[in-house]
Parts: structure tokens; sequence; C-alpha cells
């Protein structure tokens, strides 16, 4: 990688940020297909598992590919936000994708851009957003590979996200809950609705439990589509999990085969159970769900797996642990898995919240967990300020302190944490905050031989 290459990249990041911000997000998704068709549908030259949910989908994306891979399939991978350089949207064999790839694939696509903003404008409407022209770029860089298979994660909803424009061959459904209800709806089967419109005809579904209400719209959204649908806990599933250095040991029941002591270098059982969700989908690609995934795929597509920013270790002595979790279920998935992975009495927790998102539900998640909250603000113009996080946590009743930013917090948690020998640290409630910490933590060196 030349400077001249990254000055490149670096370019093409600052033009988008030109754009409306992925925040803004309107049912248009005529638009991003009005471009690709310029392109000539370079979404159409390789297959595509298309994943959605609510939470989980980053994490069951990232062991999807990571199985894919070690099937020997060149692999490309599209997920959403990033945590440090926008560069991590875009994987291809399971690296983000190179600067001079990426500023390639936006000089290809640029004179087409102009086209469509020339016909938006024309009719009145706003220019091609961050997010679309971001699933564009992603489509043109992975047929300019060539992979053989896209991983393409949702941004947000489904039946008129940007990534829709592809047709999965299996379409994925995480774990459905509220989120998003001004843009999705107001209950989780209005959501799960729109989720369902990833479904396409004659596709392979796979999902996580969901509720009653929520499965039933899949199964019927899967029906009209003549897809077939599988769900966790009844054609397959985690039937196993044990704590190890690291992550855990899972024996995952498929849909074809059964995996039997799986190392899995993630923590919690939402972790798990996004392994299996990845699996079944491998498994419904490849074989259609009647042939086992043979030799050592699992084993080395799970134990290659990475999901930075999800429970993720990032510091010792004292331990420090981040989570992205950005709403509930997120937030009761990480309290699930620290208590499951972790063996501390006290937690200090460092807490930023984006203003869009539920506050007071992400605290009451952890309210059982935290015995200190450091209450900050992510690096981002949409934050909750500190001292609104730290009156949230007041009134539910836990002792806070407020910090200007994120190392102010984090250096005050960590020296809270060190005066106890069964105390740790947990920072979470944003995305943008859990790349902060994890680019903190390499630059202060809290763990001995880093990585990501």
């Amino acid at each position: 990688m030349t400077a001249r290459e990254t000055a490149r990249a670096d370019a093409v990041y600052t033009a988008l940020l030109q754009r409306q911000g992925e925040q803004w997000v309107q049912p248009r998704i005529e638009r991003t297909r009005r471009v690709l068709e310029y392109l000539d549908d370079p979404q159409r030259t390789y297959r595509v598992v298309h994943v959605t949910g609510t939470n989980g989908k980053t994490s069951t994306s990232r062991i999807a590919e990571s199985l894919l891979r070690s099937l020997g399939l060149r692999t490309g991978l599209f997920t959403s936000p990033h945590l440090e350089r926008f560069t991590e949207r875009i994987m291809i064999d399971g690296e983000p994708i190179a600067d001079a790839q990426v500023a390639d694939a936006w000089e290809e696509i640029a004179p087409f851009v102009d086209l469509v903003d020339a016909e938006l404008q024309a009719a009145g409407d706003a220019r091609l957003t961050f997010f679309e022209l971001l699933t564009v770029l992603a489509f043109v860089a992975f047929a300019d590979a060539p992979v053989d298979v896209a991983v393409i994660e949702v941004g947000m909803g489904g039946s008129w996200d940007s990534t829709n424009t592809a047709d999965g061959d299996v379409a994925v459904i995480a774990p459905v809950g509220l989120d998003h209800a001004d843009r999705l709806g107001s209950s989780v089967e209005a959501i799960a609705e729109v989720k369902a419109g990833i479904i396409k005809p004659g596709a392979a579904v796979v999902s996580a439990a969901q509720t009653p209400g929520v499965a039933a719209v899949l199964r019927a959204a899967a029906e009209r589509q003549g897809a077939t649908i599988s769900f966790a806990d009844e054609e397959f599933a985690v039937t196993a999990a044990n704590l190890a250095v690291g992550g855990q040991v899972v024996t995952v029941r498929g849909l074809a085969g059964t995996y039997a002591d799986e190392y899995l270098p993630l923590y919690g059982a939402h972790q798990a159970a996004n392994a299996a969700l990845a699996i079944a989908a491998v498994e419904s690609l490849i074989g259609g769900g009647t042939q086992p995934l043979t030799g050592d795929v699992v084993a080395e597509g799970l134990a290659q797996a990475t999901s930075p920013g999800r429970l993720q270790l990032i510091g010792t002595h004292p331990t420090v642990v981040v989570d992205a979790a950005h709403n509930p279920h997120g937030a009761h998935a990480l309290a699930a898995g620290l208590a499951a992975s972790f063996d501390f009495d006290e937690w200090g927790l460092v807490l930023g919240v984006l203003g869009d998102k539920d506050a007071s539900g992400i605290v009451g998640e952890l309210v059982d967990v935290a015995t200190h909250v450091f209450a900050t603000a992510p690096d981002s113009d949409r934050a909750r300020d500190a001292d609104a996080v730290a009156d949230v946590v007041e009134a539910a009743g836990l002792p806070v302190s407020v910090h200007p930013d994120l190392a102010d917090a984090a250096e005050a948690a960590r020296s809270w944490a060190a005066t106890g020998e069964r105390r740790a640290v947990v920072i979470a409630g944003s995305v943008v905050l859990a790349g902060e910490a994890i680019a903190l933590a390499r630059d202060e060196d809290w763990m001995v031989g880093w990585e990501q």
C-alpha cells in the first residue's frame, strides 16, 4: 500500500461523506438499481448470501464468510458500519479491500453516478446517498475481484434497502427486535415484514429463533416466494457450548450434519447461535441443506472467524472488554455474555450512546451488571451528551461519573478496576465508541501482543 494509493482511497471516502449520511434513509431502492443497470448489474455475477435482522447480522455475516472461505471459495463481505476505516466494510478473501481496488472501483462508477444524480435532481429528488453509493462500490469491487460468493449485510430493514438490488440465493434472518421503529415499524411483526423483503423467489431462508409473531410473518413471506425456510431450535440448533480459553467449544446440529466440539474464538451464547445460523446458511448455499460440510471446513471456518467490537477482549491488567451493543437487544446479549464468559464480581461500564438510540432501554438491560458507570459521548455529531447519558443512569439508580471523551472515561474506569482484584471494565453503547476503544487500546498498549 503506497501513500498515493492511500490518498486515492481517502479521496473516495471524502467524496462519499459529501453525500447524505447513512442515517438518511428513504424507501427508494430504484435509485440504486438505476446505477447498477448502467454498470451492467455487477451484483448478478456471483452468488449471494443476504443477511438481515436486528442484532447479530455482522457476526453472522463474518462467520458465514469465514466458512465459505474455508471451502476454498473466493469471497466478498459487505458489512456496516466500520469501526476504524471505511475499507473494513468491503472485504475480499477475508481482508479489507485494497486502497487501489476501492479507488479503481470508484473511478469505474463515477460517470454513472453523475448521470443518475442528474436524473434525480431533474425530478426534484435528492442525490444518491452515502450508503447507496457504498453498496454500488462493493458490488462493483466484488465483480472486479472477481469473487465466487458475496455475503451481504443489509444496512437497514430489507425490502427497500439498497443491498436488496442483489438477489440472495440464501436469505438469513438474525433475531428481529425493535430498532429504527420510526422507519421500519412500531411492532416486531411490522419490522419483520420489511426484513422479509430480502426473501427472493425460490431462495433458501434460514432464521434465528424468533417470537411466534415474527416467525409467522417470515413463514408467510417464504411461502409467497416459493422459498424454503428453516428455524434455529427446530431444523438446526446449538446442542452444546462450553467456555474455553479465548472463546468456547460448540456442538452444532446443522441442516445436514452435526459438527461436534468445534472451537469458536468468540464469547457469548449469542455468538454460538450466530455460528449455528451461519453454518445453516452455508449448508443451504452449497448443498441445498442436504449435504454436510465435510473435512475441516467447519473447524477452520469457525477457528478463523472474528467479530471485532463484539464481546472483544482489548485489555488486560485490568481486563477491558468492548461491545458495540447499541440497542436493548444487544445490551441484553452483552449482559448474558459477560455473566457466562467472565468471572468478575464488579464491572465498570464506560457508556456512550448516539442520540437516536434507546439509552434507557440499554441501561435497563445493563443495570444488574454495572457497579459504576462512566458516562461519555462517542466522537460523532449524532452523539447523546454525556450529561444526558448520566441522567439516564442516575434514574436507574446506578453510581455514575461524567467524562468529556472516551480517553478520559477509559482512564478513570481502568483506574477504578485496578483498585480491586475482581473488577473489570466493559465499554459499550455505540459502534462508534467501540471503534474508538479498539484504536485507543492499541495506541496505549492495553494488551501485550495486541492483534485486532
